[in-house]
């Protein structure tokens, strides 16, 4: 990571299938759109830890999606614990998240907590929504596990009934920020129509084979900018028969707190109640929870304040 002559690869993500083993999988990378997202809030090292595997989750499932228009989200649920709220979304290539958390009782955690210490009984909801068909397809499983990416893991198991592997590495760079990768392998479904999808477990046993690769690649190795993407598939499955790599989409932090959508936002609400949101100005502050960028607003007439 500190060679100054090394190539970068990084905020991308990138796609393959195995014809012969019926899989597919995506790697990815993320580092200063991470950065961009993470400095928006002073998080202390767990909360960071935690949302840069969200994130980078979110970016492995977003980007499977076929409607380039679509929005992956992913939010927890959690009944009295230390993270009071964690969402993050992909539409585009573009990723944005938050984490609301009690400072207080995070400070008497462990060092590196568990996800039960931060969750307690939790949940992990994951949402596709498709803007052409307006279709949206939801799964909610238990926060189990040491990690987010066991419980995305069980996701696609339960609600999807498809065989999966999730993998994310979390690391630094040169500079100490955050920078982090992750590997999603699936299998291809096939068979009878009708049929139950985990049955393809036991029909194809070459699933197994490509978990087990897949079960190799080491968290320093996904979080490393100087490994390109393609070198982390050949790594894999270089004794494949045919490897097929697919388009690579670029990633970048896309909050959508704009002037206009506060304002279209805020203009939905009854006058009166949009006076009383008001301070003696007559401003309206609105903060973006995701980016911490403040909006004022004239209540009376609805235009930013310069």
């Amino acid at each position: 990571m500190n060679d100054p002559d090394a190539i970068i690869d990084i905020d991308r993500t990138l796609g393959f299938t195995i014809p012969a083993r019926s899989a597919r999988g995506r790697v990815v990378r993320v580092g200063p759109a991470l950065d961009a997202i993470l400095s928006a809030h002073a998080y202390p090292p767990a909360i960071e830890a935690l949302l840069a595997e969200a994130l980078t989750l979110c970016a492995l499932m977003g980007s499977t999606l076929k409607d380039e228009a679509g929005q992956l989200t992913i939010q927890t649920r959690t009944e009295s614990g230390v993270v009071e709220l964690l969402v993050c979304d992909y539409r585009g290539g573009e990723l944005r998240g938050y984490v609301q958390y009690d400072a207080d009782r995070l400070a008497e955690a462990p060092e590196d907590p568990t996800l039960f210490a931060l969750f307690g009984k939790g949940y992990l909801a994951i949402t596709f929504d498709l803007a052409t068909t307006g279709e949206r397809y939801q799964g909610i499983v238990p926060l189990d596990g040491d990690r987010l990416a066991e419980a995305a893991q069980s996701y696609f198991v339960q609600s999807e009934q498809i065989p999966t592997l999730v993998r994310v590495g979390l690391g630094r760079d040169a500079a100490g920020r955050r920078v982090a990768g992750g590997l999603l392998l699936q299998h291809l479904p096939e068979g009878e129509v009708g049929r139950e999808r985990l049955h393809t477990r036991l029909d194809h046993p070459e699933w197994e084979h490509v978990a087990a690769l897949g079960n190799t690649m080491g968290a320093d190795e996904l979080a490393d900018p100087a490994l390109p993407l393609e070198t982390l598939v050949w790594r894999l499955f270089n004794e494949e028969s045919e490897v097929r790599v697919l388009a690579s989409t670029p990633l970048s932090r896309g909050c959508r707190c704009t002037p206009e959508h506060i304002m279209g936002v805020l203009a939905k609400f009854p006058v009166e109640d949009r006076r009383e949101m008001a301070d003696e100005a007559g401003v309206i502050a609105v903060d973006c929870a995701f980016c911490s960028t403040k909006f004022p607003v004239l209540a009376e007439d609805l235009t930013p304040v310069r």
